[in-house]
């Protein structure tokens, strides 16, 4: 849909240019944009029976504004960490697009693919296993500089003040080991390594989920400062609903590789939401010993992401499935202004 600014901007150019006009400045909006996403494995049958096929995100589309922060939920191997790594083109896509800043990161030569790399960052889910033990903070967080061959040895030395402190930690830290700092630390330090480059989104891949309650509580608060600072945008992974509410502005929930809902943080305090949503938000515990919780809505397992049911993905543990959920796969369609879900009954 084309702004209101774009509408009045007056022009003399060609339609046909106008009309590109109109296209690039709806992409600014976006930082991020995915179109029909897929990213399918090769699996061996032990059977014998040729390769099959892993789906591990099918067709997934949305945008991420600048300065937002998009939520992405969904059980563990749902395909939240695949879908992060795509948009990261740190993984080729079997179908579909990724656009960032206006660029299809899949049509762009090496070089340039490069240079964006600037532009998108990644928080890592362990601070234990990311970290090189290996090397000093100092030589793990000015890497990225020497990469992009980026400054001096004196520029560099004082970017590198400078961020440690901006994530909480002391110059005097520069020097120690990752063994040598807890793993609220050693996360300062992982979104340290994430901010170097300046960079405009971030891919924060479960960040807090390796932490006790009150350090991701910490981390959350940090990340929303670092956010109104420097104008960040996040894509932000968890299997945590309430840590998901907590910061992001959309939420997006994913099960098998699909998108299943995607609507502002309020819609999520409220009713008619898709089947699994709901029983997600019922799972999330309440620190309250008298409060009787529901009944479970869920039975049973997710299906293998290798033989999908056929129909809605969803309906063998939907307790409102009917016949035309065993047949027939749910579009994915706006219900209500910015609320698009995937069911056949909402």
């Amino acid at each position: 849909m084309v702004s209101d600014q774009a509408k009045s901007k007056p022009t003399t150019l060609p339609l046909i240019y106008e009309q590109l006009f109109y296209i690039k400045q709806e992409m600014a909006e976006n930082l991020v944009e995915v179109r029909s996403l897929s990213k399918y494995f090769n699996v061996s049958s032990p059977w014998g029976a040729g390769r099959l096929y892993l789906k591990a995100v099918d067709g997934v589309s949305f945008q991420i504004k600048a300065g937002e922060t998009l939520g992405l939920v969904g059980e563990s191997g749902c395909g939240k960490s695949t879908l992060g790594r795509l948009i990261l083109a740190l993984l080729p896509p079997t179908l579909g697009e990724v656009w960032l800043a206006g660029e299809n990161l899949w049509t762009l030569p090496k070089r340039r693919v490069r240079q964006l790399r600037q532009k998108a960052q990644i928080i890592f889910q362990d601070p234990y296993s990311s970290l090189n033990p290996r090397m000093t903070i100092r030589r793990i967080l000015e890497e990225p500089y020497i990469i992009h061959k980026l400054g001096n040895r004196r520029q560099r030395r004082q970017w590198l003040e400078e961020l440690v402190e901006e994530v909480g930690l002391s110059t005097e830290q520069l020097d120690r080991y990752p063994h040598e700092f807890s793993g609220g630390q050693r996360q300062r330090i992982g979104i340290a390594r994430a901010l170097a480059l300046k960079p405009q989104l971030i891919v924060a891949d479960e960040p807090v989920s390796a932490l006790d309650v009150s350090i991701q509580a910490q981390i959350l608060n940090l990340l929303s400062e670092l956010q109104d600072r420097f104008g960040l945008t996040f894509l932000f992974i968890s299997h945590d609903l309430s840590v998901i509410s907590h910061i992001s502005n959309r939420i997006a929930v994913m099960y098998l590789g699909r998108l299943v809902e995607l609507a502002p943080r309020e819609v999520f305090g409220g009713g008619h939401l898709h089947p699994y949503t709901e029983a997600l938000l019922d799972a999330i515990p309440v620190a309250d010993p008298s409060r009787r919780l529901p009944p479970p809505r869920l039975k049973g397992d997710p299906p293998s992401p290798i033989q999908l049911p056929a129909g809605c993905p969803f309906h063998p543990r939907c307790p409102y499935a009917e016949d035309k959920c065993r047949k027939i796969v749910p579009d994915f369609r706006e219900t209500a202004p910015t609320h698009w879900v995937a069911c056949h009954f909402r």
